[in-house]
């Protein structure tokens, strides 16, 4: 099981890279960014080794390794990855640059920015890589501290609030979060995923908790399902879905958009992560009884989000309700897939669509967002901090390139047939429907509401006459197309393409669809 050390190697790169960032001071500032942009890179070939070492068709999880760690609390350290993993460790790898590129031009306390960003990614891969709750745990809630102080120390005026709002937040889920689990640790005396599914699967896992925990003013069922509930929220929080939502459009317009392209890119997927990796294969059972209010909630996640962004007039608000949006995509498939666990041949054809569609929703959605808001950084580097949805018109006719790009990316959030962000939506609601035709047909709307919120950014933003003080707007410079080419490049590759992850991550789906049918 033991094989070389990968997934901790990639684990401590970016950790190393922070300590080095930091020692290097302030007296050279292209030299600390080109040096956190360099360990980012370092992780990015470690990821695309993995990816090219990985065998899609194995069972179970790769490149494990397992130590003993604390015997008496039975955890041991033990890491590994399937195709959900290593999905989730690409989509950072390639995030956490573009976030390093949109914070270039960063002059504060620059050292301490980047280490931050870098201690956030070591979090990502720990929490994308740890196999046992303990384990996991930790680097769930360290990432909370770089998150945090990200939006607080480079934020715009209500910085202090949003962070403050965002850590109470999601503090207040991962306490209910880890309450829950020490509930079934008390009576299992396992943090060990696989166990706990395992368990989980062949109905010993609640019973023995109840037997343990028992109240006699709560019946067996409710206290199950109150310790559902409790990790529920820890996730529910992070995505996040609807109602626990409202901290997240204020931190991601008052975080730098550096910042923002972290949160909406990569930590955010954590809670879609954990719906996948936890919730479904350990809390199956529970989620059964309360499936039809958790599927209102996601319905609710994707239509109310994508109303409200609708009205908004800040270009970064309008794309933190549409993150929203996009991922309550995720939420209703992972809903509808749960919905089913008999072995009916077409619904389990349908459930392995929706699987699918999740994973590429979950990367299409990070690389897109991500991108969307390295151009709103760009627009408001050559602007003094405009973004206000009034405040251009016109643009194209001065930056071409620039519009185009940004189309190019709007397009694919819009779910543009050829582009990366369609493939992914067309699987979730081709294998949603059959499974829960109320949801996806409400769903829709969402779909309709997207489009008419993107298409409007393109028309005030681009199109109509142009405003005299936007005459002498730069166009995009060398430097940032070479960059942006990549990222665009990829939009077309996986839109064309979806094979490039289909072809990997598609066993692991399937996967997860048979183990909920065994239900």
């Amino acid at each position: 099981m033991n094989s070389f050390p990968w997934l901790t190697i990639l684990t401590a790169v970016p950790l190393v890279g922070a300590l080095a960032v930091l020692a290097l001071g302030v007296r050279n500032k292209a030299f600390v960014r080109w040096t956190a942009l360099a360990f980012s890179a370092i992780s990015l070939i470690i990821t695309l080794i993995l990816w090219h070492s990985f065998n899609s068709t194995a069972d179970g999880f790769q490149f494990q390794e397992l130590h003993a760690w604390i015997p008496s609390l039975n955890v041991s350290y033990r890491v590994g990855i399937d195709g959900l993993g290593l999905l989730m460790l690409l989509l950072t790898a390639i995030v956490v640059p573009i976030g390093m590129l949109a914070s270039w031009q960063i002059e504060q306390r620059v050292p301490l920015y980047f280490a931050l960003v870098l201690m956030l990614q070591t979090c990502l891969v720990g929490t994308f890589t740890a196999l046992n709750f303990f384990h996991w745990f930790i680097f769930w809630e360290l990432a909370l501290i770089p998150a945090f102080f990200l939006v607080r120390l480079w934020g715009g005026s209500g910085s202090a609030k949003a962070a403050m709002q965002f850590l109470v937040y999601t503090m207040v889920g991962s306490v209910a979060m880890l309450l829950s689990f020490l509930a079934i640790f008390l009576a299992t005396k396992t943090f060990d995923f696989t166990e706990l599914a395992a368990m989980a699967q062949n109905g010993t896992l609640m019973p023995a908790v109840v037997a343990k925990l028992g109240w006699h003013l709560l019946t067996p069922e409710h206290v199950a399902l109150v310790i559902f509930f409790g990790a529920f929220l820890g996730f529910a929080v992070k995505v996040p879905l609807f109602p626990f939502h409202t901290w997240l459009p204020s931190t991601y317009s008052e975080a730098p958009s550096g910042t923002t392209i972290l949160l909406t890119g990569a930590m955010s997927k954590m809670g879609v992560y954990g719906f996948l990796r936890i919730l479904l294969p350990i809390f199956n059972p529970e989620m059964q009884k309360v499936l039809n209010l958790l599927l209102w909630l996601a319905v609710a996640t994707v239509v109310l989000s994508a109303y409200t962004a609708l009205a908004q007039k800040d270009l970064k608000r309008i794309f933190a309700y549409s993150s929203i949006n996009h991922l309550g995509y995720c939420l209703l498939a992972i809903f509808a897939v749960a919905k089913f666990t008999g072995g009916d041949a077409a619904l389990t054809t349908q459930k392995f669509a929706a699987m699918n569609g999740v994973f590429l929703q979950m990367f299409n959605h990070g690389l897109t967002a991500a991108t969307l808001f390295w151009f709103i950084a760009m627009l408001e580097k050559r602007t003094g901090g405009v973004r206000g949805l009034d405040d251009f018109g016109g643009l194209r006719k001065v930056i071409p390139v620039f519009t185009g790009l940004m189309g190019i990316a709007l397009f694919s959030s819009l779910g543009l047939p050829g582009l990366n962000g369609f493939i992914g939506e067309f699987l979730i609601f081709k294998g949603s429907f059959p499974l829960v035709t109320w949801a996806t047909s409400l769903s829709v709307i969402g779909l309709l509401i997207t489009a008419i919120f993107i298409l409007g950014v393109i028309q005030r933003v681009f199109s109509g006459p142009l405003k005299e003080k936007w005459a002498q707007l730069p166009d995009l410079t060398l430097g940032e197309r070479l960059a942006l080419v990549p990222v665009i490049g990829l939009m077309f590759a996986l839109g064309l393409y979806p094979q490039l992850i289909l072809g990997v991550v598609n066993h692991t789906a399937i996967q997860m669809a048979i183990h909920l049918r065994n239900f």
